[in-house]
C-alpha cells in the first residue's frame, strides 16, 4: 500500500507548472474519464508538469488508485525530462517522497541546492528528505540555511516557482522553525 507523506497536502492546489490547474477527474476514489490530452505533442517538461499535477490532486484528493496509477509515470516523466530547472528538481523530489523513495528524494534535492544552495524549495525538500531517512542533523542544517536566507530569498522577484507554489510557501518556513524548537535550536 502507497503511504501518502506529510507533504503531499502541502502541495495541492498550486498550480505549480504554470499549465493550468489540475483537471477535476470526478470525486475522490475514482478515476473519472481522462482529460483528452495528447502526451505525445508536448515537451517531455510540459507532460511531466501535467502528470505532476493529477498526482498532487490525486494526493490532495487521497486517491489512492489515482495515485499508485500515476506516480511512477510521474517520475519516470520528470527522469526522461531531464536536465531539470530547480523548480523540475523540487518536483521530482516530492513525488519520490511521496513514493516512499526518500534516499533518491534527497538526492534530487541537493541536485537542486547544487545548481543554487539557498533555494527555498530545495532546502525544505531536502530537509523533509533527510528526515525521512533518518539523518536529523542534515535536516536541521536544511532547515537552518532555509531560515538564514530566507528574507533575501522570499525578496527575490525571479523566482517563478515560488509564486507558483505561493501557498505552501510560508509553511516551509514555520516547519523548519518547529523542527528547530523541537531539536532545541
Amino acid at each position: 500500500m502507497l503511504l501518502v507523506v506529510g507533504g503531499w497536502a502541502l502541495t495541492a492546489d498550486t498550480g505549480s507548472s504554470g499549465s493550468g490547474p489540475p483537471q477535476q477527474q470526478g470525486q475522490p476514489g475514482q478515476l473519472g474519464p481522462a482529460p483528452n490530452i495528447d502526451l505525445s505533442s508536448m515537451t517531455p517538461r510540459e507532460a511531466a508538469d501535467r502528470l505532476y499535477d493529477r498526482v498532487m490532486q490525486a494526493l490532495s484528493q487521497q486517491d489512492t488508485t489515482e495515485i499508485m496509477n500515476f506516480l511512477p509515470m510521474a517520475i519516470d516523466a520528470y527522469e526522461l525530462a531531464r536536465p531539470l530547472d530547480l523548480d523540475g528538481l523540487f518536483h521530482l523530489s516530492l513525488l519520490q517522497r511521496a513514493g516512499l523513495r526518500y534516499e533518491e528524494a534527497l538526492e534530487t534535492a541537493q541536485e537542486g541546492l547544487a545548481q543554487d544552495p539557498d533555494h527555498l524549495l530545495n532546502l525544505s525538500a531536502a530537509a523533509e528528505a533527510a528526515r525521512e531517512t533518518g539523518q536529523d542533523d542534515l535536516a536541521a542544517e536544511y532547515y537552518t540555511h532555509l531560515l538564514e536566507v530566507w528574507e533575501e530569498e522570499r525578496a527575490r522577484d525571479d523566482r517563478v516557482e515560488y509564486e507558483e507554489h505561493a501557498p505552501l510557501i510560508p509553511t516551509l518556513r514555520t516547519d523548519a522553525e518547529r523542527f528547530l524548537e523541537e531539536r532545541g535550536r
